[in-house]
C-alpha cells in the first residue's frame, strides 16, 4: 500500500477528528511504515471547525476582539488559509457557551459580521461560515447589522435587532452594506436542513435547547417570521422554507438573504475546500468514521460526503466508528466498501469512551492486517 487518506468526522464526546487521525496513522505506521498517510479532520460546521481546516491545509488563527452573544467584549479569531479562504465560525462569537445567561430573545450575532469585516480587512478572497452551537436566534440580523445593513422601527429609528425584537423591523435598507462583502463569494456550511420558522423551525426544534421555554418560542418564531416577510418585501430573499434556513437562529437564513451566500452541506464544502479530490489522485484506500453510523449517516455526514467522491474513482473506503445504529447498511449504496465498530468489547458508551483511542487503534490495525493479508495473497 502507497497512500492511505484519513478523512474522520469528530468522535464526539471522545476524540476530535485530528486524535482520531492521529491514532488512525499511528496504526498505519504500524502495519504499513512506508506508506503516505494523508490526515484530513474535518468538522460539521460547530465549534473545532476553524482547527481542522488548518489542520488539513496549514494557514493561520487570526485573533480578533469583538463583541460577544450578551454585547461583551470577547477575544475570538477565525482561520485564514494559504488560499486565501477566511474560514469564521459563527460559535466563536456568538456561541452557545459564551452566553451567560442565556436568553435567545437578547442574544446577538453581532459579533460574526465583526469577524467578516476584519476578515475582509486582511484580504479574503472567499468566505466559509461554519454554523453551530449557536446562543442566538436573531436571523443573523446583528451579523447583517455589524457588516452595514440598516433596520428601523416603526419610528424610523435604526437598531440592532435581536430574537426578541425582530417583530419591531419595519424595513430593512442593505444599501449600505460592505461593499467587498456585497460581491465576495461565500458558502455556509450547513448541516440541517430546518426551514426559518414554523414548527420545524430554528424557534420551535432548536430554541428549548437555548433556553426558551414555550412562551418564548411562540414568540421567537412570530418574530422569525415577521422577519421572512421583511426579507422577501425589501431585500427579495425568499428564505422562509428555504432548507437549511433555521440552522444557527436563523442565521442560514441570514446568511442567504444579506450576504447571497450559497448554503450547503458541511462535508461538501470541506471537501472542496481541502482539495479532497486531488488528494485523491493515487490513492489505495480512505479512512473515514464518526461517533455514530446510522440511518441519518447518508443525509450529509461525513462517511456519506466522501464515499460518494472517492467511489467515483474507484477508491475504497472504510467506515471505523464508535457505533452501529440502525439502518447503518444505507451507507453502503453510497460507495463505502466495509464499516467497523470500535467498541471491541460490547460495553456501554460511559466505560467504552475510556477505552476509545486505544479500541480505534486496534479496530484500525485489524483492518490493515486483513488488508495486507490479501495482497499477499494476490502476489502468490
Amino acid at each position: 500500500m502507497k497512500k492511505i487518506i484519513l478523512v474522520p468526522d469528530s468522535f464526539k464526546g471522545t476524540m476530535t477528528s485530528a486524535e482520531v487521525c492521529g491514532e488512525l496513522a499511528a496504526a498505519i505506521r504500524g502495519i504499513y511504515p512506508q506508506a503516505e498517510v494523508v490526515s484530513l479532520p474535518v468538522a460539521d460546521g460547530g465549534e473545532g471547525s476553524v482547527d481542522a481546516f488548518l489542520a488539513a491545509v496549514g494557514g493561520e488563527k487570526v485573533p480578533v476582539d469583538c463583541t460577544g452573544p450578551n454585547g461583551q467584549r470577547i477575544a475570538a479569531g477565525y482561520g485564514l488559509l494559504p488560499d486565501g479562504t477566511a474560514v469564521v465560525e459563527m460559535a466563536a462569537a456568538a456561541g452557545f457557551s459564551l452566553a451567560d445567561p442565556k436568553n435567545p430573545e437578547r442574544t446577538t450575532t453581532f459579533g460574526v459580521g465583526e469577524l467578516l469585516r476584519h476578515a475582509v480587512g486582511r484580504g479574503a478572497k472567499r468566505i466559509v461560515m461554519c454554523l453551530g452551537g449557536s446562543a442566538t436566534n436573531d436571523g443573523g440580523c446583528g451579523a447583517a447589522a455589524a457588516c452595514g445593513v440598516r433596520f428601523y422601527d416603526a419610528r424610523g429609528a435604526v437598531f440592532t435587532p435581536v430574537g426578541g425584537t425582530l417583530k419591531d423591523i419595519a424595513r430593512i435598507d442593505v444599501s449600505e452594506l460592505d461593499r467587498t462583502l456585497a460581491v465576495l463569494p461565500m458558502i455556509t456550511m450547513c448541516d440541517i436542513d430546518n426551514p426559518l420558522c414554523g414548527k420545524a423551525g430554528a424557534a420551535a426544534v432548536f430554541g428549548p435547547q437555548k433556553g426558551a421555554d414555550e412562551a418564548m418560542v411562540h414568540r421567537l418564531d412570530g418574530g422569525l417570521a415577521h422577519l421572512a416577510d421583511v426579507l422577501e418585501r425589501d431585500c427579495g430573499a425568499v428564505v422562509r422554507d428555504l432548507p437549511g434556513a433555521g440552522a444557527a437562529g436563523g442565521m442560514g437564513a441570514g446568511m442567504a438573504a444579506f450576504f447571497k451566500s450559497r448554503l450547503q452541506m458541511g462535508i461538501e464544502t470541506v471537501l472542496d475546500t481541502v482539495g479532497f479530490e486531488e488528494k485523491l489522485s493515487g490513492a489505495d484506500i480512505v479512512f473515514t468514521g464518526e461517533g455514530r453510523l446510522d440511518d441519518q449517516s447518508r443525509r450529509g455526514k461525513v462517511a456519506a460526503g466522501v464515499a460518494r467522491r472517492a467511489g467515483a474513482r474507484g477508491v475504497p473506503v472504510i467506515a471505523i466508528v464508535g457505533d452501529i445504529g440502525e439502518g447503518a447498511e444505507t451507507i453502503y449504496e453510497l460507495g463505502v466498501t466495509a464499516v467497523f465498530s470500535i467498541n471491541r468489547v460490547a460495553v456501554p458508551y460511559e466505560q467504552a469512551r475510556l477505552r476509545s483511542r486505544r479500541d480505534l487503534r486496534a479496530t484500525a490495525e485489524d483492518v490493515l492486517r486483513l488488508y495486507r493479508s490479501l495482497e499477499i495473497q494476490r502476489k502468490l
